[in-house]
């Protein structure tokens, strides 16, 4: 067998264990868990804003990707002081708070980062995300979808921000202000996938099932609800290519960009360059649209 190597970091005054830092997470990129555990830490300040406080998922990948991986709800035991866990329907989350936290969960081979859409105690949603998903594992028209619905967003005097899932779709996050429910956005969602659907019915489709979209992209608003999660802003994910779910300006999807452009090995000049996206755009006016749905 392997000899494991194991050390360990110093992070806030937290001591967090290192097995094996030099295992390849991300074989095609040279991606070692040491080269992950400092991109995760550099991606932080970012990913924890829109992770911290919730009721937090993971994907494990303990040999890497392509590996065998599982979603894990449920807390490990044991579990170090500094790590924070609220119960919901029985399961026993992490919580995110910090770097420590963070970098725990990344020595264990974390890559993916699915967080609640809700606070620990709270049943109302942070934002508002409609999720953009592919029927076709390429799909060359998502950024155009995008823009449809960024289109239609605005003309209801919405701003948002797209954003890869670093894997095939795209996100459309809009800032809202607190009170706003889950069923007053599904009601909006609702709203918008039916007219784009209308206008565009060669791109969008409101079929769940995937054997019944064709090769339509299908306008997913049920998905932001309570107990549901989606990729988190800034997590990476487990594709060949270390991607990351990245914001985008809407003049990047305009020139029809490639989730595959942003990734763990340029994400930090990325950041360094233009900081959190959707930290810029302040709370919407969602609220006053849904008295006004048909």
């Amino acid at each position: 067998m392997p000899k494991t190597i194991r050390g360990s970091i110093t992070v806030e005054g937290q001591e967090i264990a290192i097995t094996n830092p030099e295992k390849l997470l991300w074989p095609e990129q040279g991606i070692t868990k040491r080269i992950y555990l400092q991109k995760l830490a550099a991606l932080s300040p970012y990913l924890l804003r829109y992770s911290r406080d919730r009721l937090l998922t993971v994907i494990r990948y303990p040999h890497g990707v392509p590996g065998m991986s599982f979603y894990q709800k449920n807390a490990p035991e044991p579990l170090p002081d500094y790590v924070r866990t609220a119960t919901h329907d029985n399961i026993t989350y992490i919580v995110l708070q910090g770097l420590p936290d963070l970098l725990w969960l990344g020595n264990m081979a974390a890559l993916e980062f699915h967080p609640s859409l809700h606070y620990v105690g709270s049943s109302l949603p942070c934002e508002w995300m409609i999720d953009l998903d592919p029927s076709l594992e390429v799909e060359p028209r998502i950024m155009e979808a995008a823009a449809v619905v960024g289109e239609v967003l605005q003309s209801l005097g919405i701003a948002s921000v797209p954003k890869t899932s670093g894997a095939t779709g795209v996100q459309i996050i809009v800032p809202i202000r607190p009170g706003v429910t889950f069923d007053g956005l599904r009601r909006i969602g609702h709203f918008v996938g039916r007219y784009v659907t209308e206008k565009r019915p060669d791109l969008f489709t409101l079929e769940r099932l995937k054997k019944n979209r064709g090769d339509n992209i299908y306008f997913d608003y049920l998905q932001h609800y309570g107990g549901k999660t989606l990729a988190a802003p800034y997590t990476p994910r487990a594709r060949p290519l270390a991607t990351v779910s990245t914001p985008l300006l809407w003049e990047e999807v305009q020139h029809n960009v490639s989730p595959a452009d942003f990734h763990l090995l340029n994400i930090e000049n990325r950041l360094s360059i233009m900081g959190d996206l959707i930290a810029k755009v302040p709370p919407q006016p969602v609220e006053a649209l849904i008295p006004k749905l048909p």
